[in-house]
């Protein structure tokens, strides 16, 4: 079993578009900066990784998340030639906040509120005609989670065609949250670095139009080889190391590759103490290096966290490198955290390469497990 990625979209908080985002995350462009949309005197941590598309400063808009995604589905439907005609493929959304943000600013009284606004279906059926949408909200795995349901309609012959997208937007009672959680605010995401402090929240979209192999397409991203799932539920935020370890193998035996086979490891990378270790221990335990050491990255040094579609996003520039060769590193990765030692991180300067099979980490509360592996195919 196996699916072409034939379109793409995004709309990150570093680029308008795929190639601008991949070209910011290989030369370091973080999205960085101070907080725009909330006061800071209620916070300690005071900065994320926003998408900076407001008409005012400082002053926030509703329906954010809706206009990323309707971008990113329609440069993903435009790009697989599919943007003139109405869309009957069915839409799978991957987001963990889906228009939160737009109800607390109607909360404050500050923006209208439809209850239709709360979920993205009466949106697509406006802007492209979908038949068929749904929201998958499975934390930040929730876009590979997607990922593995759209595969599973076109297996099941349900449909030759899916659209898979992810979005989130930062909303003040999740930063919040991660904001008192915090034992000291942490400056910049730092994945696998010894001094990092946790994890600061990036938002956007991201969609890909993904059909069954072998079909006629204009152009070929990348073919999706597997997608696993699990859900270990063994605590609501503490990842288990082996659980990950797990769906990793799952997905290595579904996509028929063993652990020297894969070129690139598009890690989850937040940032976070546990998750960080975690990680690192199943990628160990999967890898045993050196026998297999792949390249790897953590794109969330530069974009932030952007939750929900995390996921996708890392597959998407996993396809960007294997088109040119060159895995973008790991921003900011000074000091690598003993659990790392021996990984074969991309550090200080791309790497140069070929990249002919990669997999892609995404893991969310309460223990929402996801990885897929993808390879290179001629566009």
């Amino acid at each position: 079993m196996s699916w072409d990625i034939v379109g793409a979209g995004v709309r990150s908080n570093i680029g308008a578009d795929l190639g601008d985002s991949f070209a910011a995350l290989c030369a370091g462009r973080t999205a960085l900066a101070g907080l725009r949309a909330f006061d800071l005197d209620r916070f300690h941590t005071h900065h994320a990784y926003e998408v900076d598309d407001r008409k005012k400063p400082g002053v926030d808009e509703p329906l954010r998340a809706t206009r990323w995604l309707v971008h990113a589905i329609g440069a993903a439907l435009a790009d697989a030639g599919l943007g003139d005609q109405p869309l009957t493929a069915p839409v799978l959304v991957g987001t963990t906040l889906r228009e939160l943000r737009t109800a607390e600013l109607w909360w404050y009284g500050e923006a209208d509120l439809s209850p239709d606004d709360l979920h993205f279906g009466p949106a697509l059926r406006r802007a492209f005609g979908a038949r068929e949408t749904y929201t998958v909200a499975n934390a930040c795995a929730a876009s590979l989670y997607a990922l593995g349901m759209g595969a599973d309609l076109i297996e099941l012959g349900l449909t030759d065609r899916v659209v898979v997208a992810g979005v989130d937007a930062i909303t003040e009672s999740a930063f919040g949250l991660l904001d008192r959680v915090h034992a000291e605010p942490p400056a910049a995401l730092l994945p696998f670095h010894r001094a990092r402090r946790g994890m600061l929240m990036g938002e956007g979209a991201v969609a890909v139009v993904l059909q069954r192999a072998g079909l006629p397409a204009a152009k070929r991203y990348g073919r999706v080889r597997s997608v696993a799932l699990n859900c270990d539920a063994r605590h609501p935020t503490a990842p288990d190391r082996a659980n990950i370890a797990g769906v990793m193998r799952e997905a290595h035996t579904r996509a028929a590759v063993e652990a020297g086979d894969i070129d690139l490891v598009m890690l989850h990378g937040s940032g976070t103490p546990l998750n960080d270790e975690a990680e690192a221990g199943a990628v160990r335990e999967v890898f045993d290096p050196p026998w297999a050491n792949p390249a790897m990255t953590a794109i969330k040094s530069v974009t932030g966290h952007t939750a929900g579609g995390s996921g996708l996003l890392s597959m998407l520039m996993a396809t960007e490198s294997m088109r040119r060769g060159v895995v973008p590193p790991v921003l900011g990765l000074t000091d690598p955290t003993p659990a790392a030692a021996g990984f074969h991180l991309v550090r200080d300067r791309p790497w140069h390469g070929p990249v002919r099979v990669a997999q892609v980490n995404a893991f969310g509360f309460g223990g929402v497990n996801a990885v897929s592996v993808i390879e290179a195919v001629a566009s």
